[in-house]
């Protein structure tokens, strides 16, 4: 996966790209990054990006003239006919693990991160192929929510992960909670681990886990269950852990 941002700030991202996960898949060359000034390819001596809005009103306006040559350049290094564009904005869809999931099977993704008071709107209409939203809040620009973005897809891609099977039962990616996890010492100031963890029955620590997931969706995010088909085995341990509530 090739993956460009077009910011104002470069150097924001320079520590996050740089470590943990996000550095080892580009060491492992599962990935690439490259974080552009939008600047760049303004076309005024001064490079001037923004400008007043029409009509009046507080704040300034991204141009669309710099954002459109830099896609169009980026699209044309990467030799790609499928790049998305991403736009982030308080507008935008939702962020959730299954668009996390389709965006990992992507060749190209191209993220463009906004700071003032919004874009001009014929970026939304022209260049953008997907607006996402992080969260019902509003942040100073558009490098956090790329960020989270860029973590929770690139922790996706094939051997990424040490484990392949790892972001399989994350929270959200089975539609549940995660299950509780535990480690050693399994008595630790007298506060233990459940029995059936230490038993080796890896059926019985199945039945725990999968129990607990639902559990733990119906105590926190009760809203998950309306959206996900239960086996006959799920909604059989969801009416014993709504039992265990009443």
């Amino acid at each position: 996966m090739k993956i460009d941002v077009l910011t104002l700030f470069p150097e924001m991202f320079t520590g996050v790209l740089g470590q943990s996960i996000l550095q080892k898949a580009a060491e492992k060359s599962a990935v690439s990054y490259n974080v552009v000034n939008f600047r760049d390819y303004a076309d005024n001596k001064h490079q001037t990006v923004d400008d007043y809005p029409y009509g009046g009103g507080a704040g300034m306006v991204l141009k669309p003239q710099p954002i459109f040559d830099a896609v169009a350049a980026l699209k044309a290094k990467a030799e790609s006919k499928n790049s998305r564009v991403i736009l982030l904005c308080p507008q935008g869809k939702r962020y959730d693990q299954k668009t996390a999931e389709a965006l990992a099977k992507e060749e190209h993704l191209i993220f463009i991160c906004g700071h003032y008071e919004g874009y001009d709107e014929r970026i939304r209409e022209h260049v953008v192929t997907d607006e996402i939203s992080i969260g019902d809040y509003v942040l100073t620009g558009g490098e956090l929510g790329a960020m989270v973005v860029i973590d929770s897809v690139v922790r996706l891609l094939p051997e990424v992960l040490g484990n392949e099977e790892s972001h399989m039962k994350d929270s959200f990616s089975t539609g549940l909670l995660e299950h509780p996890h535990y480690t050693r010492p399994a008595d630790f100031r007298d506060l233990k681990v459940p029995e059936v963890l230490l038993s080796g029955n890896h059926k019985f620590i199945e039945e725990w886990r999968n129990k607990e997931a639902l559990r733990r969706t119906l105590v926190r995010r009760p809203d998950l269950l309306e959206k996900i088909d239960l086996t006959s085995e799920q909604e059989k341990w969801l009416e014993e852990v709504k039992k265990e509530h009443n």
